[in-house]
């Protein structure tokens, strides 16, 4: 299974946006995520296709932007955020009813296809659909610097049971140098950080560390 450590510039300085995403990759990395928020699905708002589209001029043809639709009915926004340039997209099972049609426009588009479940979310819903990614939510969706989750860590276990070791299995909140590696023991396979890179005065070699804690010490 790739390993995969993915800097989330929700944490990111978003007036210098561009030379911070480049910044955290420079530590080895290939993943960018992109966690987007419409104020209805959760409370704050934050970037759209534009800003997607202009990490995607701004990065090297090789990053990947792993796009997290933290968005009240994402079919009606699949095809733009696929026009803005991203490589993933991850929709909630909370957001609506027509999962598995959404999960196909993804697929269909040639992108790989997330679902993400909130902490209060059963984990039953991944033996529904055919996913490329599964996101457990080791924070309360909504907003960064939040305190890890630790009973996210038997979803994360019987998740993997579920869907073996064909699909990667994503956490996202609260991780730092001592978290990763609780997740990575637990089945994790790609691991979102915010807080703990952008907030450090060396993102590139917080990266480093991060992906060495996880076992990624050579990075995809």
């Amino acid at each position: 299974m790739t390993i995969e450590l993915a800097p989330s510039i929700l944490s990111a300085n978003f007036a210098r946006l561009g030379e911070e995403a480049k910044a955290a990759l420079d530590g080895g990395g290939t993943v960018l995520h992109v966690d987007v928020m419409d104020g209805h699905f959760v409370p704050p708002i934050t970037f759209g296709p534009m800003v997607v589209a202009a990490l995607r001029d701004a990065l090297p043809d090789d990053a990947f932007l792993d796009v997290h639709l933290m968005i009240e009915r994402p079919e009606n926004q699949v095809a733009e955020f696929v026009k803005a340039g991203a490589d993933g997209i991850t929709i909630h099972a909370e957001a609506t009813p027509h999962l598995d049609y959404t999960l196909s426009l993804i697929r269909a588009a040639g992108l790989r296809a997330g679902l993400a479940v909130c902490p209060g979310t059963p984990p039953d819903v991944f033996a529904e659909v055919d996913v490329d990614l599964a996101l457990i939510m080791t924070v309360n969706p909504g907003w960064g610097g939040q305190p890890f989750l630790r009973k996210q860590m038997d979803k994360v276990r019987r998740v993997r049971a579920m869907l073996g070791d064909d699909v990667a299995i994503q956490v996202d909140g609260g991780v730092n140098v001592e978290t990763i590696v609780e997740c990575a023991e637990a089945g994790a396979t790609w691991f979102v950080a915010g807080s703990a890179i952008f907030g450090s005065d060396d993102p590139a070699a917080t990266f480093r560390e991060l992906a060495a804690a996880a076992g990624c010490l050579t990075v995809p």
